[in-house]
């Protein structure tokens, strides 16, 4: 995960990085071993590691097929956009009784609310593509994974950059910031637009027009 978030950082702005996520096992036996054997300090390694995967730069897709559960699904709620494959089947990872405890509880009600979450986090062993997409895990259910990830990509490409992690970060902070606390990173990245806007009308803008070059005023 790190490794592909340092590729990403490197490649520069305007980047979509797709993630595979896959298995050929169709058991909840992979679920109900993660994270296995470790201590705490691994686990906030890789918690850490999902982090820097959720404010990178680039627009982040993931495409999810067969059975997916422990650390398929963390990384699927750290992305921008999911596609599921038709026989796409979330396994929740069940630690000694129980859903584990990481922070997929987190990314579970600050992405759907706590009403939505609950029944998932609670009672719900295995999430089918339809009611992942139903309650919003995924956004699209695909019949053709290839063609749906690259109209995806050449969407969303141009959205990518500093602008779209900041947005992004005021979304993951909202419902559990006051709005009082919001305030300022708000009006900051408001500043922000708005200083980019001036800069835009008043910085020229070379024209290619009849093989000579023209500069116009925006």
């Amino acid at each position: 995960m790190t490794a592909l978030c340092e590729r990403v950082e490197d490649a520069g702005e305007h980047r979509v990085a797709v993630v595979h996520l896959a298995s050929s096992t169709p058991s909840t036996d992979r679920a109900d071993s993660w994270p296995g054997e470790v201590g705490v300090h691994l686990v906030n390694h890789w918690e850490r590691a999902l982090r820097r995967l959720e404010r990178l730069n680039a627009i982040t897709i993931a495409v999810a097929e067969g059975s997916c559960g422990g650390p398929a699904l963390e990384v699927l709620l750290a992305t921008d956009y999911r596609i599921a494959a038709d026989d796409l089947r979330l396994l929740q990872p069940w630690h000694s009784g129980a859903l584990w405890p990481s922070m997929l509880l987190y990314r579970l009600a600050n992405q759907l609310g706590v009403a939505r979450a609950r029944p998932l986090a609670l009672f719900a062993r295995e999430v089918p593509a339809a009611k992942a997409e139903q309650v919003g895990l995924v956004d699209e259910v695909a019949g053709d994974l290839v063609a749906s990830t690259q109209e995806r990509v050449a969407a969303l490409r141009g959205a990518a950059g500093p602008e779209l992690a900041i947005r992004r970060r005021l979304l993951l902070d909202a419902t559990a910031t006051t709005f009082e606390d919001a305030l300022g990173a708000h009006l900051s990245a408001c500043d922000r637009s708005l200083i980019k806007a001036r800069q835009a009308v008043s910085d020229p803008v070379p024209m290619v027009l009849g093989g000579s070059v023209h500069t116009v005023a925006g």
